[in-house]
């Protein structure tokens, strides 16, 4: 991670105009910005009769170098609403090491009167914009916004997905000639699918020659405005004379996908499985939400306020990566909600108890960028949480807490998702192209696709036994809020948590027990709670009476986190575990080998699970990383994360180790 990546650095003309600093160039024309988007970008890329022919489920993947002001994604958006059918979808993949900061965004677009509709909801969603890859979901899920936070370069070999039209638009070659090289454009000739298409504002000889070198046919075309000519091509195909780039490898790689009927069913209707069935939902599949309970989020899930706390490492880990990624898409998706009862943005504290914690928190903020994450001093931090404290932490300005109940209730009840609740499904069969979901002797639906989303009782499935989940129990602890308690200003953290009060009660926990099988809330355990109170703040123990409480009158609940060895989720498709190790045995005797074997795949069967006490976090970004698998979109993710991410990666590992 790289903790001086700055917003964009901005003058405005007298015309209210954005001026790059860092590249000592315009963001578009002084004379029609929008008239140059539209020449250059839209009708070079013949994007109105392309909308158009879309089919109710088809989809459009546009590709840019450059996100800038949105200008160019705007465009796009509005004429994709004009001449795309009902059902069709867009999603634009744009790469920006400098984002605008939020205001500054809306300052530019305000210049476009005309585009507000579609400027509002952008802005709606524009929060929480860090590193890496941001995933944007606009226009009820019609519209996907991948933003790639970072230098073009890194990211786009990061990026997993086909372009069907890119837009070359980073500031001129003479002002950034950092991104206008062979690599990148060895990088859009990899992403391009066949026959896509290619257009930017330049006619440098040079540009067009490497973008000819790289696959593309470039051509010289009539400009506008102060561009006496603008270049545009089509993708022929790699290279004969350039080594082509590694395929993923055949356990990693994209399941074909063999049935074209999009109904799924989703077995359980916690965090996962919501978000799973959202997602899907949202790409016009019908999905049936199978859920043991009487209701949704009864476990887990049920709790009434979790935590948005990031534990990250500052050595940019495939987990570190996920968090950050995830927890803007979360915090994005959390604005559909009631902010003050469905979640707050109230920030978290996360407090430097000892030396060792102080040391990784050291280590943190010189890591991420301080909109991110930030180190308050002990006054600092007691005047942030409004409480007395004994030491300071670092800040989380973004963070807070959700009922994640209600993040479940606004995911379940998209259009396309069919709650079907008191349905245990003990076993799975394949029948023909269908999966069937039985309860002892009862049918209780089927689809040609599956997603198990029912944390660790998963293992109960035969296809998905040898996934090494475990349970971990925990119990939380309801407080009654009192009038010297209503300082609390913000989630506060040290080995537990407690939140400011929900609806006029505090939530403070969580204990771990990795032996107990029994869900029975206990007052050793609350005492537990108490103590982990006492350790962030004896003041807030004060202020909440909480030495006077009687332990075995409190109230709270207990359910089991399910987590995995590696602390990752376990998201994507499943195979058929006899048959990959057949397939892969090799890989136990040398495992730098990639046998040229198609994975062995159980069509149709999917996971989202092990997501641990980081549910809020990963879950509702995985959710969007197995509808991309399911609908053959770009990830959400790096390839890399999505790889460490990925069921087979244990079965991998017991191949090479020889287990």
């Amino acid at each position: 991670m790289n903790p001086q990546l700055p917003n964009a650095q901005l003058d405005w003309d007298d015309q209210g105009r954005p001026y790059s600093r860092v590249f000592d160039d315009v963001y578009f024309s002084d004379l029609s910005g929008l008239e140059e988007t539209r020449y250059v970008f839209i009708e070079q890329n013949r994007l109105q009769e392309r909308f158009a022919a879309l089919p109710a489920d088809g989809r459009l993947v546009i590709g840019e170098t450059g996100f800038g002001t949105g200008l160019n994604f705007l465009c796009a958006w509005q004429l994709f609403d004009q001449h795309a059918v009902a059902g069709a979808r867009l999603h634009f993949v744009s790469v920006e090491k400098y984002p605008l900061t939020a205001a500054d965004l809306q300052r530019a677009l305000a210049l476009w009167p005309q585009l507000k509709s579609f400027a509002d909801q952008l802005l709606a969603q524009y929060v929480a914009i860090h590193q890496g890859f941001q995933r944007l979901v606009l226009d009820n899920g019609r519209v996907t916004l991948t933003l790639l936070i970072g230098d073009a370069l890194e990211m786009l070999p990061q990026l997993d997905g086909q372009v069907d039209a890119w837009f070359l638009d980073g500031f001129a070659p003479a002002k950034n000639p950092d991104m206008w090289t062979a690599e990148l454009f060895a990088e859009l000739a990899r992403l391009a699918a066949p026959d896509s298409t290619i257009s930017t504002f330049t006619s440098t000889g040079w540009v067009r020659r490497l973008l000819n070198a790289a696959g593309f046919k470039m051509k010289r075309t009539p400009g506008i405005g102060h561009k006496w000519e603008i270049l545009r091509g089509v993708f022929l195909g790699w290279p004969a004379e350039v080594a082509v780039p590694l395929a993923a490898k055949p356990w990693f790689a994209r399941p074909p996908l063999r049935n074209s009927e999009r109904r799924a069913l989703v077995i359980g209707a916690g965090l996962a499985g919501c978000a799973t069935a959202a997602s899907l939902a949202a790409r016009g599949w019908q999905v049936s939400l199978l859920e043991r309970h009487a209701a949704i989020a009864q476990e887990a899930s049920g709790n009434p306020q979790g935590v948005l706390y990031l534990k990250l490492s500052a050595h940019g880990t495939a987990l570190s990566q996920l968090i950050v990624s995830g927890f803007g898409h979360t915090r994005r998706v959390l604005e559909h909600l009631h902010r003050g009862v469905d979640w707050d943005g109230c920030g978290v504290l996360q407090l430097a108890f000892n030396a060792k914690e102080a040391e990784r928190q050291a280590q943190l903020a010189a890591a991420f960028p301080a909109d991110l994450l930030h180190l308050l001093d002990q006054p600092q931090a007691a005047a942030r949480a409004g409480i007395a404290l004994a030491h300071g932490g670092l800040f989380y300005p973004e963070g807070g807490w959700v009922h994640p109940p209600a993040l479940c209730q606004w995911q379940a009840a998209q259009p396309n998702v069919h709650v079907l609740p008191h349905n245990e499904v003990l076993a799975l069969r394949k029948v023909d192209d269908q999966w069937q979901a039985w309860d002892g002797d009862t049918l209780l639906a089927s689809a040609p696709t599956v997603v198990l989303a029912g944390a660790a009782e998963i293992k109960r499935f035969e296809q998905s036994a040898d996934l090494p989940l475990k349970r971990i129990r925990g119990q939380i602890t309801r407080l009654a809020q009192t009038a010297e308690s209503q300082s609390l200003a913000t989630v506060v953290c040290a080995e537990g948590y407690v939140a400011p009060a929900r609806l006029g009660e505090h939530t403070l926990g969580a204990s771990f027990d990795f032996t107990s099988d029994d869900l029975t809330p206990t007052t050793a355990e609350h005492l537990g709670n108490l103590q982990l109170l006492e350790e962030i703040s004896s003041d807030l123990v004060s202020r909440l009476h909480a030495g006077e409480l009687d332990a075995e009158q409190l109230r709270g609940r207990a359910a089991f986190r399910c987590t995995s060895p590696d602390y990752l989720p376990i998201v994507g498709p499943l195979a058929d575990g006899q048959a990959f190790n057949q397939a892969y045995a090799a890989l136990s005797k040398d495992a730098r080998q990639v046998p040229d074997v198609p994975c062995p795949w159980l069509d149709g069967l999917y996971v989202n699970s092990g997501h641990g006490s980081r549910g809020l976090i990963t879950a509702p970004l995985s959710g969007e990383l197995l509808a991309a698998w399911l609908d053959n979109e770009p990830l959400p993710l790096p390839r890399a994360v999505a790889e460490a991410c990925h069921p087979n990666r244990f079965a991998l590992r017991r191949l090479i180790r020889g287990s």
